[in-house]
């Protein structure tokens, strides 16, 4: 099994919310990700990800959520879109990671800076 790779420094898509009034391409970028994550389902998907040992999940190991598996794949597709998560195809099977710096990004979008 290959080494995941170096954790890359956060780099919020968008200033934390208590620094300034957000613009409105900010809004839109942060509303994305937020979106994503409103559902249970891709919350409880994100979760089995961010919190699988060795940093990376096959989707195979993550779809038992309650739903079939295309909606799985679905919902996948929408953390994808909205760059919370990245994929990469192995054989048969799709391996799915957070991707890079996006936990430490939205927390700093959400911390509050004197």
């Amino acid at each position: 099994m290959q080494e995941p790779p170096e954790a890359e420094p956060a780099v919020p898509c968008c200033p934390p919310l208590t620094s300034a009034e957000l613009s409105e391409a900010d809004a839109r970028t942060m509303a994305a990700m937020f979106k994503a994550l409103s559902d249970p389902v891709r919350l409880r998907l994100f979760s089995r990800v961010a919190s699988h040992p060795g940093g990376e999940a096959c989707v195979c190991d993550i779809q038992d959520v309650g739903v079939s598996q295309p909606t799985v794949s679905h919902h996948l597709k929408k953390l994808r879109e909205a760059g919370l998560l990245t994929s990469e195809r192995r054989g048969t099977w799709v391996y799915y990671r957070v991707a890079p710096g996006v936990l430490a990004a939205m927390a700093a979008m959400l911390t509050r800076h004197s």
